[in-house]
């Protein structure tokens, strides 16, 4: 338990802060999962694009703002790049 005021303020402050982070990670989660579902689920091709643009999207936004480490959402980036491109739908 904190003893002085300052660290209890900072307690309260590291407690939001976790929420948050744990947030927007949380999304992000689900961002991914919803683009490789797509994949795995043979979806159409505009559809997987659609979920690449928003993972896209919110891995920038979270780079940028360092929920993520900038190389980490270059390096995720790059690799549903890959995965879009190989992408080819199958019928059946």
């Amino acid at each position: 338990m904190p003893l002085h005021k300052s660290a209890e303020k900072r307690l309260r402050q590291a407690a939001r802060r976790n929420e948050r982070n744990r947030a927007r990670k949380k999304e992000l989660k689900g961002v991914l999962k919803n683009m490789q579902k797509l994949i795995d689920a043979n979806a159409q091709k505009s559809e997987v694009e659609a979920a690449y643009r928003a993972a896209v999207q919110k891995l920038d936004r979270l780079g940028v703002k360092r929920y993520i480490h900038a190389n980490k959402a270059s390096r995720k980036k790059a690799q549903l790049t890959k995965a879009l491109n190989n992408y080819t739908p199958t019928a059946g």
